[in-house]
Formats: structure tokens, C-alpha cells, sequence
């Protein structure tokens, strides 16, 4: 018998494909949301980071899914270590175009002359999303302001977001990458989630999941959070794996003794 089955639970639990609906409202997505806004406003670059698991993507989707596209068109792309006529070639592609070219030139002016017209247009504002920015080059990092500003500088055609783990910081301070660097205007960095927060997100979980009563002891939630640190994607991983030792032990309350035995399957 699974866990699902075992518990009683409608769902399963601790998922990472949420809808923006089921989410939890932690301290960080309000501070994504809010520095997304003020960047579309002014116009420049916002930079997102924080450790890994830590919760930035889902924030992040949480944040550009308020705007209706018929206003703000969110472009997203996860970023590689490719060069920026491929990160032209993506940009492409989400704005529905078949790349013309490989050259560099060619396709930056395919981007930004059909950014130019559908500003035009139909009058829409633009948000290039950038997730795993740090593996972004730095040749690349110092290029890309230019995607955005038009002629003269005199106006952007798009925001950027730029969201990373916490090298991405490192890789802005270059010399090389001082015209982004420049650009940035709203800047946000993840901490880890306290224990009150950690024993909310838990129960929030397990009310999405529809399960009709709390199962994790306060011995259970106090060493999540210890064995965590606060990091979402190891409370998901502790958690769940709990439900898995108690289910095999058939017991309906879990405790620290199942979070260990959880602890013990995860890096």
C-alpha cells in the first residue's frame, strides 16, 4: 500500500508541479512579485537569487503568472552554457518565429525588430525570464543588455529577469558584464525558511493533498526543519519520505524516528 493510499490523501503530497493557485504565499514570493512589478515600471534588469532548492522557480512562476498576456507577454527560457546566438535562437522560438540565421546579427535583428512591431501593435509590454542564469557565460551576460534597450537607449523593449543561484552575483560583478550589471534595478535574495514558516508550508501541504488530519508530530516537524535548513526542496523530500517510513510501519503519526529514516535516503 503507497503512502497516498495508506494516509488517505486525495493527491499526492509535496508535489512540485503545484497550480499558482494551490501555492503557499512564503515571504519570498512577495518579494519576487514586487521587485518583478517595479522593474516592468522603470524599465532594466532584475536579478533573483538564492541557493539550490530554495524555492526561486517557483516563485518566480507564482510572480509572471498574475500578468494577463494580452498586457505583460512573458517570454521564459532556462539558460545553458550556450553561446548568444543561441540564446537569440530561444528567444526566437518563444516569440512563436523560426530562427532565419545562426549569425548573431541576424538573429538579434529578427528579435528586436519583431519586439519593435508588436510593441507597436499591439501595444504590449515584454519580461524575458532567464531561470538558471548563472550558467549563463559571461560573454553572453555582457551582451545581453543589449537585447533590450532601443535606439539610442531611449527606451527598453523589454524587462529582464534574471534568476540564479547565488554565483549569478559573482559572474554580474565582472568588468566584462558591467553594462547589465548597470541595468539592474530590483534585487532580491532567497534565505531559508524559519521554523514557524517550515511548519506552515507542511500543513499547507498536507491540506492540497486533502488528507483529513495532520500526521507529522511536533518531534517530526522540528527535525525537518533542522534537517533542512529551511531549503523547500529537502522539506518536499524529508517530508514525503517520512510518509513513506510510516506508511511501511503502519503507523499513522510520524515522528523524528521516520524523518531520519527519510534523512537517510536523500544526499
Amino acid at each position: 500500500m503507497s503512502a497516498k493510499e495508506f494516509f488517505g490523501m486525495t493527491f499526492e503530497p509535496f508535489r512540485s508541479d503545484l497550480e499558482v493557485k494551490e501555492l503557499l504565499d512564503l515571504p519570498g514570493t512577495k518579494g519576487v512579485t514586487e521587485r518583478i512589478e517595479y522593474t516592468l515600471k522603470v524599465g532594466g534588469v532584475c536579478v533573483i537569487t538564492g541557493e539550490v532548492g530554495i524555492g526561486k522557480s517557483t516563485s518566480l512562476r507564482a510572480a509572471v503568472a498574475q500578468f494577463h498576456p494580452s498586457q505583460v507577454v512573458v517570454l521564459g527560457l532556462i539558460a545553458n552554457s550556450g553561446s548568444i546566438s543561441e540564446l537569440y535562437s530561444m528567444i526566437a522560438r518563444e516569440l512563436g518565429l523560426e530562427p532565419k540565421s545562426t549569425r548573431k546579427s541576424m538573429l538579434a535583428h529578427q528579435v528586436r525588430s519583431t519586439l519593435v512591431d508588436l510593441i507597436a501593435q499591439k501595444k504590449q509590454t515584454f519580461l524575458l525570464c532567464v531561470d538558471e542564469a548563472q550558467l549563463l557565460r559571461t560573454d553572453v551576460l555582457m551582451e545581453l543588455h543589449t537585447l533590450s534597450q532601443h535606439i539610442y537607449d531611449s527606451k527598453n523593449l523589454l524587462s529582464l529577469v534574471l534568476c540564479g543561484q547565488n554565483n549569478l552575483l559573482d559572474n554580474l560583478h565582472f568588468r566584462t558584464c558591467a553594462p547589465i550589471a548597470s541595468r539592474v534595478v530590483a534585487l532580491h535574495h532567497f534565505l531559508p525558511l524559519k521554523a514557524a514558516s517550515v511548519e506552515e508550508y507542511i500543513l499547507h501541504h498536507v491540506r492540497v493533498a486533502k488528507l483529513k488530519h495532520n500526521p507529522f508530530d511536533e518531534s517530526a516537524m522540528t527535525a525537518i526543519f533542522q534537517s533542512s535548513g529551511g531549503i523547500l526542496r529537502r522539506i518536499n523530500n524529508l517530508a514525503r519520505g517520512s510518509l513513506v517510513a510510516a506508511a511501511r510501519q503502519k503507523n499513522q503519526v510520524i515522528n523524528s524516528e521516520h524523518v531520519r529514516i527519510a534523512g537517510s535516503e536523500i544526499i
